[in-house]
């Protein structure tokens, strides 16, 4: 693991952390997640986002944010795992501590200069005749050296110099502008008694500022994170000192009887991108993260994204690399998340410029507007006239749709994967959302057991006479491995699963559920969702995503092998992918 900075990051970057992206986290180690959980914030430090004219100033509107309130049912229903504020500065650490206790090695102060494909005449010592040659160079010493290795990563960032050697294809849309983050000390506890929430729009209708700011807490209620975007193109925004920067911070504050102490620590710009990668693999180089999808810091994705990116190729690479699968498993890759990019980008964006169209509403004038125009827009907000019941309307209006962004459970969860590592030619009927999905795909999620979903969480107990605590499917299911859930009349599904490893070295566990088997139905919700008859079965990959499944039992031993095989992308066995065997 390669890194061109001298260490994980000491500005927070990424914060808002949501189920899926625990859920992965939880899958690789449960100590490792209950660190993330002990690190980050949640409850009502972040339940609110907020639209003020200052920190201190009138409040305009808030709305709930990130499962809290009267949509907290609803989340708990859907994963293990609840939204949490956990920076970057703080994961990362924890991550790759993770790693270098598991074997990885870390090499900060390392950059990446090029790479290029190698093709030898005789096979490598694991089989293959092609190899990636990096070469790198270490910062301190100035050393250059060369690396080979099978598969090179690029979670190299908005600048990824792998998209760049790659020669990735982008879709690009112009004009997104640039943003300032000033990270902070400021205790202002006394202010937030009533108003607490993890985002703050300040929109200072009352001042001519070149900017909108943004407040986002970092820790409670001492560190902060300002965000200063320029109002319009022809905004002035010049460098400042971090002084400068203090006393800026000091106006959004707006404190006008008490003088907050602001002590600056970082300054950081960074560019309001709209871009996705067309294509995010080739060959045995592939790219996760703000390296395929490069967007504003909206909708809380980014680094949710990249870590599902991840989660979707690692089992994958497994299964590959071992021999256990054919290559053509790893192009799945491309096809499964490329799309997921693509739409992260534009909603992101489509949220920003709905945050725009709010704040115009709300009277929000361009900069160098005098002052009796930024008091004639406020007026009109207010006034008792059809444009004024307009300008509120359409302000409660966009707020309602905001909550695409600050509850995006379709956005984060409802993916549907259509590629060869989901098999539906059996399915009666195309994929149909339930109701609410259908009619807002940003907002709701209905889960189901359709291949190419993930699988739903249900609660199940321990078959065992005696009490346990009660566990999620997804706690059953992943761990590295397929799972496959049947129940009563299922024993066919059984002998099917030892097949499949006996043939292809893939084993499958098999999960039982129903009275007497290992695990209880309690709330019988598995009984609604597994949308199945309990002797079908639910073929489940190891990111949690439903692979294949059976209405039906019948022929199992054969109808699973050939839904592992179209899956691993191999007929016969092990001896299509290699000698080596397991």
């Amino acid at each position: 693991m390669l890194s061109s900075s001298n260490g994980t990051p000491l500005t927070p970057r990424a914060h808002i952390t949501n189920p899926p992206a625990l859920e992965a986290l939880r899958d690789c180690d449960r100590s490792m997640y209950d660190e993330c959980v002990r690190l980050g914030n949640y409850g009502d430090a972040i339940k609110h986002y907020r639209l003020c004219e200052s920190m201190a100033g009138i409040e305009y509107a808030r709305n709930i944010a990130w499962g809290y309130g009267h949509r907290k049912g609803e989340y708990e229903a859907l994963s293990p795992c609840v939204y949490m504020d956990l920076t970057q500065s703080l994961l990362e650490p924890v991550l790759v501590k993770w790693a270098t206790g598991r074997g990885w090695t870390a090499r900060f102060d390392t950059t990446l200069v090029q790479f290029v494909e190698e093709v030898g005449e005789e096979m490598y010592a694991d089989g293959e005749k092609r190899k990636i040659v990096a070469t790198v160079v270490d910062n301190m010493t100035g050393v250059e050296y060369t690396i080979r290795t099978r598969y090179l990563f690029g979670a190299d960032g908005g600048r990824s110099t792998v998209a760049k050697i790659l020669d990735l294809p982008f879709t690009t849309i112009p004009g997104g502008g640039y943003a300032v983050n000033v990270l902070l000390r400021a205790d202002l506890a006394y202010l937030m008694e009533h108003r607490q929430g993890n985002l703050h729009i300040l929109l200072g209708f009352e001042k001519d500022d070149p900017f909108i700011s943004v407040a986002r807490m970092v820790k409670p209620w001492t560190e902060w994170l300002f965000v200063f975007m320029p109002k319009g193109p022809d905004a002035p925004f010049p460098k400042r000192s971090k002084g400068e920067w203090a006393e800026i911070v000091k106006g959004v504050i707006d404190d006008r009887e008490r003088d907050v102490a602001v002590e600056v620590l970082d300054v950081s710009g960074w560019a309001i991108n709209e871009t996705s990668a067309d294509v995010v693999s080739k060959g045995n180089v592939f790219c996760l993260g703000d390296a395929i999808h490069r967007h504003p810091p909206t909708l809380g994705l980014g680094s949710n994204t990249c870590i599902q990116d991840a989660f979707n190729l690692a089992w994958k690479l497994s299964l590959v690399h071992r021999n256990l699968a054919a290559p053509t498993l790893l192009s799945t890759y491309n096809t499964e998340r490329q799309p997921v990019a693509a739409h992260l980008v534009k909603e992101s964006n489509d949220i920003l410029r709905l945050d725009i169209s709010i704040w115009a509403n709300m009277g929000m004038q361009h900069y160098g507007a005098s002052k009796q125009d930024r008091d004639a827009a406020q007026a009109l907000v207010k006034s008792n006239t059809k444009e004024g019941r307009e300008r509120r309307k359409a302000v409660a209006q966009g707020m309602r749709e905001l909550h695409r962004e600050l509850h995006s459970l379709g956005t984060s969860m409802g993916q549907l994967y259509r590629s060869a590592a989901v098999y539906t030619a059996d399915e009666p009927a195309p994929f149909e959302p339930g109701p609410r999905e259908k009619e807002n795909p940003y907002e709701h999620y209905e889960p189901c057991t359709y291949p190419g979903r993930r699988l739903p969480h249900v609660l199940l107990g321990a078959g065992s006479r005696m009490p346990g605590p009660l566990t999620s499917t997804l706690d059953i299911a992943g761990k590295g491995q397929f799972s496959l859930f049947t129940g009563i009349g299922g024993e066919g599904w059984v002998a099917a699963a030892a097949a499949v490893e006996q043939r292809f070295g893939v084993p499958v566990k098999v999960v039982r559920v129903g009275p007497g088997l290992d695990w209880a139905d309690v709330y019988l919700e598995w009984d609604v969702k597994r949308g199945v008859e309990e002797y079908g079965c639910v073929l489940v990959r190891p990111d949690y995503f439903v692979a294949w499944r059976a209405q039906e039992c019948g022929d199992e031993v054969g109808r699973l092998l050939k839904v592992m095989g179209s899956i691993l992308g191999i007929e016969n066995g092990k001896d299509m992918v290699g000698d080596k065997g397991v």
